[in-house]
């Protein structure tokens, strides 16, 4: 049975993603928009981590705690738009270590090109997840879970912020055990593989490369 899909349903987070969809909003306010997302994304995303009790000293007694069990999450953000997501992340769990995967889109082809990969040591005792804004035809995707899975993580998620029926489909058929976070599964792609209706390119749109 195919891993699931889990989707983030917050209000404040479908909130933020309809204003981050916006033709209108300025490339100052993705990014803020986007980092908000990322957090709140993260928050949902790491409800189940193991926790671990530890003895404290409050100002005023000693005191039962509880600390998240070991340093072992890495985060991979698709260069380039996973980037944008990357420093949310990070400003919630910020002792995650970071791989990095470069993959572009062959426009004529569709198909992802590889051109970067750098990942942690030690990656058999690490959580990986891997992290890109779109999951559209889910190629490029599919091309990442096949890279960080070559180095074998302990666990492998993957986390986009909108996707669609074809790109899943794609996915759920090469990679069936990853669990895909959403945090919307948009109508379908257009005849360019487009999320609709999406929010435009959204490396384009977090670093200004695009008017």
């Amino acid at each position: 049975m195919p891993a699931p899909v889990h989707l983030f349903d917050h209000p404040l987070v479908q909130h933020k993603l309809t204003l981050l969809r916006r033709k209108q909003t300025c490339t100052a306010e993705f990014r803020s928009l986007l980092g908000e997302l990322s957090m709140l994304m993260t928050h949902d995303l790491t409800r189940h981590l193991p926790l671990r009790e530890v003895e404290i000293q409050t100002p005023l007694a000693p005191a039962r705690g509880r600390l998240i069990e070991g340093k072992k999450l890495v985060f991979v953000p698709v260069l380039r738009a996973g980037l944008g997501l990357l420093d949310g992340m990070l400003a919630v769990i910020p002792n995650a270590r970071v791989g990095h995967i470069g993959l572009y889109r062959d426009e004529t082809t569709l198909k992802p090109v590889q051109y970067y990969l750098r990942l942690p040591e030690g990656m058999p005792a690490r959580d990986a997840i891997v992290v890109d804004p779109m999951l559209a035809t889910g190629n490029s995707a599919v091309a990442a879970l096949d890279l960080v899975k070559a180095a074998q993580p302990r666990s492998l998620r993957l986390v986009c912020l909108v996707s669609c029926p074809e790109g899943l489909a794609n996915l759920r058929a090469r990679h069936p055990d990853v669990p895909v976070y959403t945090a919307a599964i948009d109508e379908r792609l257009n005849e360019r593989s487009y999320i609709l209706p999406g929010l435009g390119d959204a490396g384009d749109r977090y670093f200004g490369t695009r008017a």
